[in-house]
């Protein structure tokens, strides 16, 4: 009988939360502003671990630097859930711009953009065939 979850999801579930406790509360870094962690996806091997973050500021240059800064700091972040997991071997971390959370909220916008501009020309249409049936 499998397990409804595997182990290397378990573990990612963990280190996501301490993950995101780390960033906020541990590391103080300038170059960094409010962080998410979106995900971790930890290897069958728990070898490494892929971190999905996204930015409060979304514009490309900050994220840029604020992958950069994650990527420095990667060793230290990596020391701190060391210490809180409990783990015989911590995974290495690997920082990656989650780009699906910005994605959605265009589509959604361009969506809502096409449901109005449908209801602007059904309130149009719709008008100009009343005024044809008076």
């Amino acid at each position: 009988m499998a397990r409804e979850f595997s182990r290397a999801r378990r573990v990612g579930q963990q280190l996501q939360r301490e993950l995101a406790m780390i960033i906020q509360r541990e590391i103080r870094d300038d170059r960094l502003g409010m962080v998410t962690v979106n995900a971790v996806e930890v290897s069958r091997d728990m070898g490494y671990a892929k971190v999905f973050v996204t930015f409060l500021d979304d514009s490309p240059e900050s994220v840029k630097r604020q992958m950069d800064a994650l990527l420095e700091l990667a060793p230290q972040i990596r020391t701190l859930a060391a210490s809180q997991v409990k783990m015989r071997v911590m995974p290495e971390l690997r920082f990656t711009y989650d780009k699906s959370l910005v994605e959605g909220i265009r589509m959604a916008s361009l969506v809502s953009q096409a449901r109005s501009e449908d209801e602007a020309k059904a309130d149009k249409f719709g008008r100009e065939d009343d005024e044809e049936q008076q």
